[in-house]
C-alpha cells in the first residue's frame, strides 16, 4: 500500500499543467504495477475527458480501489492531491514574497515548456497505444501488423471531418468519439 501512496504522491507532485501532464507517470504505473492496465488507463482518460472530474483523481481512485478496496481508493486519491495542497498552503503563506521573486518567475519560465512537453508526450503515447500494435509487430515482424487499421481509419476520418467542417461543436465530437469507442470496444 505504501508503494501505491508513494507513486500517486510523486504523480501529484509533478502534475503541474493538469491531468494530461500526469499521463507519463500513470503510464509507468500501468507498466510497473498491477493496479490498472494501459488499456484501462486509456479508457479512464476517455471517460475523464468527456465527464467532469480530474483524470488523476479518477485513475487514483480506480487503482486504489482495485488494489486495496475503498481504503486504497481514499489513500491513493489523498496521496495524489497532497502535494498540491502542501504547495498551495506554502504559496498562500508567502504570496507577496513570491509575486516579486525573480527566482519564482524564472522557475515558471522553465515549468511552462516542461509542462507542454509532458502533455505532448502524453498525446503521442495515447496515439501510439490507440493506433499502433507495437507488441504484435515486434512478435511477427510483419509491417502491416504494426497498424490497428480500424482505429487508424477512424482517426484519419475524424481528422478529415474536423478539417473540412471546422465549426463542429465539441460535444458532437465527444459524443461521436464515445459512440465509436463503445461500438468498436464491443
Amino acid at each position: 500500500m505504501l508503494s501505491l501512496m508513494w507513486e500517486f504522491f510523486k504523480t501529484g507532485l509533478f502534475a503541474i499543467g493538469g491531468g494530461m501532464a500526469t499521463f507519463p507517470f500513470l503510464q509507468k504505473m500501468a507498466e510497473n504495477y498491477d493496479w490498472f492496465t494501459s488499456e484501462e488507463l486509456l479508457d479512464m482518460i476517455a471517460v475523464s475527458e468527456s465527464t467532469p472530474g480530474a483524470i488523476g483523481i479518477n485513475v487514483a481512485s480506480f487503482a486504489g480501489y482495485k488494489a486495496y478496496g475503498i481504503v486504497g481508493a481514499i489513500l491513493a486519491t489523498f496521496s495524489l492531491i497532497s502535494p498540491a495542497i502542501i504547495i498551495i498552503l506554502i504559496i498562500a503563506k508567502s504570496m507577496d514574497k513570491f509575486k516579486r521573486s525573480l527566482r519564482v518567475k524564472n522557475a515558471f519560465e522553465f515549468i511552462r515548456p516542461s509542462t507542454a512537453g509532458l502533455i505532448l508526450g502524453a498525446m503521442l503515447n495515447v496515439m501510439v497505444i490507440s493506433l499502433f500494435n507495437v507488441k504484435l509487430y515486434q512478435k511477427t515482424g510483419n509491417f502491416l501488423d504494426l497498424f490497428q487499421l480500424i482505429q487508424l481509419i477512424l482517426f484519419l476520418g475524424f481528422l478529415f471531418l474536423l478539417r473540412k467542417y471546422k465549426k463542429i461543436h465539441p460535444l458532437l465530437i465527444i459524443g461521436m468519439g464515445a459512440l465509436f469507442g463503445i461500438v468498436f470496444k464491443l
